[in-house]
């Protein structure tokens, strides 16, 4: 029996989840555990070009019946196989160490650490010469399928706030050992060359929120560079160029590294102004070379980051520079014999700034956008950046990615890094700089806490909202008083479908996409607007006509269609336009040359009701002349909500002076319930301007006056007035009920010429 459990036994290689990375697990089929005799946590050597070791855990739920293996990214290249090979393993075990020697796995990093920590980090963790290890932090994964005294094991305090990876340099004795309390641990302070090893400074485990985009571009580079028999027994010729494209900061860079260390090829990195020279065909020259270096070092990827730049249209460009190396591009790409085993991948947040003869297969075979990750992306985004952090038990990792809505991979790791900033920032008076170390104590009870992610979020936001004008709105439901009415239209129609989306799905409808407020000036329409974007957890982009409207050609419709473009980006997101009447009035007013808002008109019609899906991007609008707008706005589909913002009535009145006296010190004559009998027809803002009359005059009296009292309210009284008339109370009814028939009916005001508008030229009779 013993014969047979020492038999290797060949599987198929599959990736593991972020969180799992760094552990030294693997992730077996219960099958294959009870015939090899494993139980969870034994040791068992793992064999592909290379033999590397790893303790046993059974699989994911998910994985139940299947002959696959999962490894993370470290030990697939200490074993220098890819995701997809097949690797041998066996039982085996592991020997105490009596010395350890461990060094930076990257260069130009020096390091000073204790080999205390060390040996907590990788206490009992399967060690064999020329791996790279990393260090991790403490994680709160829930692991209900490992056992407890192993997952004691494996989920040890950190060495440090960041992961940090390292090579075993050597063991004593050699073979497969582990730390000990006995064993001498040692660290070398800086990079040492190991033997002939595969770099892992990225690997697919360090890429998260990418979903289908990594088997996408693993098919169109990794399966040629590793395995080109496949193209030559089919008769066609592999791909030669992948374009990546999506906002800054989405990862394409990161994932262009992550293929060629994953592939084993050897990386070249092209910056677009490290090839421009200043002499004549120097740039062409300096491009040539680099293709002809990677087609020696084949299997090669040639990554050339921003693209756009190097190969921009050549019909909009002045200089001949640019012309001669988009040329000389082409030319290489179209050189690039089909069995050298060279992929091109290229990268660019503009795909439309490139010269188009690029974009055809047989340069750049495939495009993939690589978007804004959703919220398991960010889950699993965050998963990564937080693996070597020692996180403290009220940090929640899957609340954070809710909350983190449109933040890319590049802002979620400027988020932890400023929580970091905030933990260190707790620890600073313990630390005496004079003495140059920070006491092993001190580092004990670092931890990044709840607290810090919150401080972060205050000061990170979405990287593609920074162009914009964005608010976070301080506004809550609580904060607004006398309109009960709209707020609940408000809530059922933004709140609940951004955050239960499922919902809608089940009942098979769609949510609204747009809702115009509207009603007399100062009742509260922008402070709704506000409201329910906070409420909602949505990203807020406030815009005022002016903002969009230009005086050049053409120029106000893309601001709109960027705009909309962004809130897409960054979804879900609030777009508030206030003052609509005047960015979007009635067309057909005129008969010659279509007015820039006419053209407005129709681009906003399209961008609500286009081709393109609004997604998670809802449209609230504020007018307090709903008539003047164009009827074709006001039909299901674009506003499909018309939310008539009244003047508050007497419980209104008092909620809201109740709302704007919170922080005043009033006297014990002062009776808010009389005032708001007496404030018949006052909306909110004259409300507000109210009490500041009244805490004016109790300065006036006494500036060092400690309350405000009757009188001051009495005088204040006096002073202000409704801003809204009868009159016009009675014409926004009429124009409530008109609205919508108006919307439907195919009167002049939707650009037809009624009959007898125009008089017929030409003789009579």
């Amino acid at each position: 029996m013993a014969d047979e459990e020492k038999q290797p036994t060949r599987l198929q290689v599959a990736t593991m989840r972020p969180e799992d990375s760094g552990r030294g697990l693997a992730r077996l089929p219960r099958r294959l555990m009870t015939a090899l005799g494993l139980a969870e946590g034994d040791v068992i050597e793992v064999t592909g070009k290379r033999a590397t070791p790893a303790r046993a855990v059974g699989p994911y739920p998910e994985d139940e019946g299947l002959d696959i293996i999962r490894l993370d990214g470290l030990q697939r290249a200490n074993a220098e196989i890819g995701s997809g090979d097949f690797v041998q393993l066996r039982k085996t075990e592991s020997k105490p160490a009596q010395r350890v020697v461990f060094a930076p796995a990257q260069k130009n990093l020096r390091l000073h650490g204790s080999a205390q920590a060390l040996k907590r980090s990788f206490g009992l963790k399967p060690l064999t010469a020329g791996d790279v290890v990393a260090t991790t932090g403490q994680q709160q994964v829930q692991r209900g399928d490992i056992p407890p005294e192993l997952r004691q094991m494996l989920y040890a305090p950190a060495y440090a706030l960041q992961e940090i990876r390292l090579t075993v340099v050597s063991t004593v004795p050699k073979g497969i050992v582990h730390i000990d309390a006995n064993t001498e641990v040692e660290l070398l302070p800086e990079f040492t060359e190991a033997s002939d090893n595969r770099r892992a400074d990225v690997t697919y485990d360090d890429l998260g929120g990418m979903g289908g985009t990594v088997d996408q571009i693993r098919e169109m580079v990794e399966l040629p560079l590793r395995y080109p028999e496949i193209f030559e027994r089919l008769g066609v010729d592999p791909p030669k160029g992948v374009l990546l494209y999506g906002p800054p900061g989405t990862g394409k860079t990161r994932l262009a590294r992550a293929v060629a260390n994953e592939s084993d090829a050897t990386f070249f990195h092209i910056a677009g102004p490290e090839i421009m020279g200043s002499a004549y065909g120097e740039s062409e020259r300096r491009l040539r070379e680099v293709f002809e270096e990677a087609a020696k070092a084949s299997p090669a990827i040639i990554f050339i980051d921003e693209i756009d730049s190097i190969a921009p249209k050549r019909g909009q460009v002045q200089g001949e520079t640019e012309k001669r190396l988009v040329a000389q591009l082409l030319t290489l790409l179209d050189g690039l014999e089909p069995r050298q085993n060279l992929v091109v991948i290229a990268a660019t947040n503009r795909p439309e700034a490139i010269d188009e003869a690029l974009r055809r297969p047989g340069r750049f075979d495939r495009e993939i956008v690589i978007g804004v990750p959703d919220e398991r992306g960010r889950r699993e985004i965050l998963a990564i950046h937080t693996r070597g952090m020692p996180l403290d038990g009220g940090v929640n990792l899957p609340e954070l990615a809710r909350r983190t809505y449109g933040f890319v991979g590049a802002d979620l790791a400027a988020l932890t890094r400023e929580a970091a900033i905030e933990a260190v920032r707790r620890i600073m008076p313990k630390i005496n700089l004079e003495e140059g170390t920070i006491p092993h104590e001190v580092l004990d009870t670092l931890s990044v806490q709840g607290a810090d992610f919150e401080e972060a979020l205050k000061r990170v936001q979405p990287s593609a909202m920074r162009e914009v004008m964005v608010q976070a709105p301080t506004i809550g439901w609580d904060d607004i008083g006398g309109v009960d009415d709209a707020r609940e239209r408000l809530r059922e129609g933004v709140e609940l479908p951004l955050k239960n989306p499922e919902a809608f799905k089940r009942m098979g409808i769609r949510p609204a996409k747009g809702f115009l407020l509207y009603g007399p000036p100062g009742t509260g329409k922008t402070l709704l607007a506000k409201a329910t974007a906070r409420e909602a957890e949505a990203n807020f982009i406030a815009t005022k006509s002016s903002d969009l409207l230009s005086k050049w050609y053409g120029e106000s419709e893309q601001q709109i269609a960027r705009l909309f473009a962004r809130a897409r980006q960054v979804a879900p997101t609030v777009i508030f336009i206030d003052e609509l009447d005047s960015l979007v009035p009635a067309r057909g007013g005129g008969l010659g040359e279509p007015q820039v808002t006419e053209r407005v008109v129709n681009t906003i019609l399209a961008e609500m009701d286009g081709l393109e899906e609004l997604g998670s991007v809802v449209v609230i609008g504020a007018t307090n002349r709903p008539n003047l707008i164009d009827p074709a706005l006001l039909r299901p589909g674009r506003f499909d909500e018309l939310v008539y913002v009244a003047v508050p009535d007497q419980a209104g009145r008092r909620h809201i002076l109740s709302i704007h006296t919170a922080k005043m010190p009033l006297a014990e004559d002062v009776d808010l319930d009389d005032l708001s009998q007496r404030t018949e027809r006052f909306t909110g803002a004259d409300l507000e301007d109210l009490v500041r009359r009244a805490g004016l005059f109790a300065l006036r009296t006494a500036i060092d006056a400690s309350q405000v009292t009757r009188d001051d309210f009495e005088r204040a009284l006096k002073e202000t007035r409704a801003s809204v008339t009868p009159e016009m109370e009675k014409d926004y009814e009429k124009i409530q009920e008109s609205l919508k028939q108006d919307a439907m009916s195919s009167g002049a005001g939707i650009g037809f010429i009624a009959p007898g508008m125009l008089t017929p030229r030409g003789p009579k009779g």
